[in-house]
């Protein structure tokens, strides 16, 4: 192996050293399930902005995003971007701070299906049931992924086995997570969002200087039709370009719909410790998302440039989402110090990968272990304890198996997944707390309907093209929504007690 393989190999050793040893010291503070799931509602604004963020770019921001921008130009990657920065602000704005405060109300529910249940009234447990399945299909997949950029990383990187390589990353975040849950996960999600940021500006300052400067980036991607386009798509088989019209940029922006309903997401609503300080985690989760997607996608232009240079290889299909790996074993060639940098940036592939996975395990875990399965193996906090843990286990080895694909794209699986979360719990999210005539029929109603329309509209209408090539996202979060209100409609309105809570939290 030579020095800068050693180095880079040294840099994440250290990394993932770290992020064990932050699992092993909260592994003492989980003295329940309750703390497991949710850590006693005690994150600061801070750790609680940027493990929210973190948890939610994954491995798709240093990997999915780049790539296809490198593919195609900034148009698609662009427009998914903007939807998802609305997104994210909209979500601090209007959701966080009455979820926080409902979630408590609704006897202090720790996960989303039990703030459903707990916010209708549901005793049949049918919405909990509903919606702990619902996390576990898409969320296993979604794990998936995480585990499979993994395994891409150290794979092209030590040229490793790829089964290897995703074995050895999957144990590795299913080590810390087990023993920290959510505490750990948030506190390694701060820390990785420090890790992307700076991997994001070194890649961008390095690939600009080795592309011939910021005017060769900008000269070579010119000559690419539509490449530089937010109206147009660069076809890298013709060579020309294709309209990028007003139906298509608003399918893409509904990107921004899946926030409302991302369980990793919505926990760090709940478990916020004051929801006074939830302005300043608001600006510091929308200030780094802006400027994070943005140097993502422009990275993907840079490393187009640095193909043309000659500095690396063209890469096609999903190969090209590995272009900051690409990067980072070029930076890793100019010395020892050069070296070590590249490890930090490999580190932030881990890190946005590892960020994600650890936030959608416990998601998943608390589904089945808490939701599913209740009071049945939680008799004591040490058996919830112990349940949780298993069932965390058991999981990963499912999103392990899906994973044995090298050549699944990372920006597929998380753009399905994404789409079936905001679909099925997106709109149900919104009514609970913004519309008190919204009953657990209506609720019941929106998630089947979102989330069937999910898998409706991607296999059986998207494939027909034209102007039904539409994200399923959109059509079927629209679908979810007239559902809720037709379902609450023509059901009896809800008891008193749910208004009376719904007063409290607010006001009306």
């Amino acid at each position: 192996m030579t020095t800068e393989k050693i180095c880079i190999l040294l840099a994440i050793i250290a990394y993932l050293g770290v992020v064990l040893y932050i699992g092993y010291r909260f592994s003492k503070q989980n003295k329940n399930s309750d703390d497991f799931y949710l850590g006693g509602r005690k994150l600061g604004p801070f750790v609680a902005a940027m493990s929210a963020e973190a948890s939610d770019m994954s491995s798709w921001l240093l990997m999915g995003l780049p790539g296809v921008a490198y593919i195609s130009g900034i148009a698609d990657a662009g427009w998914t971007a903007i939807g998802l920065a609305v997104g994210t602000y909209i979500n601090w704005l209007i959701v966080a701070k009455r979820l926080r405060r409902y979630s408590k109300v609704a006897n202090n529910s720790i996960t989303v299906p039990q703030f459903f249940k707990n916010r209708y009234h549901d005793e049949s447990g049918a919405l909990l049931l509903l919606s702990a399945i619902i996390i576990v299909i898409f969320f296993i997949p979604y794990t998936a992924s995480g585990f499979a950029a993994c395994g891409k990383l150290f794979s092209s990187l030590f040229g490793i086995k790829y089964m290897t390589a995703m074995i050895i990353s999957a144990i590795v975040i299913v080590g810390y997570t087990t023993l920290g849950g959510f505490l750990a996960a948030s506190t390694t999600d701060f820390m990785q969002s420090i890790v992307m940021s700076i991997a994001l500006i070194v890649v961008l300052v390095f690939g600009i200087s080795t592309a011939g400067g910021i005017n060769a980036v900008i000269d070579n991607a010119k000559a690419l039709p539509g490449y530089l386009n937010m109206f147009a798509m660069h076809d890298v088989a013709s060579g020309s370009s294709t309209p990028y019209g007003l139906i298509t940029i608003v399918s893409t922006l509904a990107w921004g719909l899946g926030y409302f309903g991302m369980p990793h997401i919505l926990l760090r609503f709940m478990a916020i410790e004051d929801e006074k300080k939830l302005p300043l985690s608001r600006r510091i989760a929308a200030t780094w998302v802006v400027i994070s997607m943005g140097v993502a996608v422009f990275i993907g232009v840079v490393g187009y440039g640095m193909s043309k240079a000659g500095a690396i290889e063209v890469l096609e299909g999903s190969n090209s989402e590995t272009i900051i790996i690409r990067i980072a074993d070029v930076l890793s060639r100019h010395g020892v110090l050069c070296a070590l940098l590249a490890g930090v940036i490999l580190a932030g592939i881990l890190a946005s990968t590892m960020s994600t996975a650890d936030s959608q395990l416990l998601a998943a875990s608390s589904a089945v272990s808490s939701d599913m399965l209740g009071e049945k193996f939680q008799k004591s906090d040490k058996g919830g304890i112990i349940a949780a843990r298993v069932t965390l286990v058991i999981i990963s080895v499912f999103a392990v198996i899906l994973a044995r694909d090298p050549n699944s794209s990372v920006f597929q699986i998380v753009s399905f997944a994404w789409g079936g979360f905001g679909a099925a719990f997106g709109p149900v999210m919104l009514f609970a707390l913004f519309w008190k005539r919204s009953n657990r029929f209506g609720a019941i109603a929106g998630m089947l309907s979102g989330g069937i329309m999910i898998f409706v509209w991607k296999y059986l209408v998207r494939p027909m093209g034209g102007a039904w090539d539409i994200y399923e996202l959109l059509p079927a979060f629209i679908v979810a929504c007239v559902a809720i209100v037709i379902g609450s409609l023509v059901t009896p309105a809800p008891d008193q007690s749910i208004l009376d809570e719904f007063k409290e939290v607010t006001g009306r």
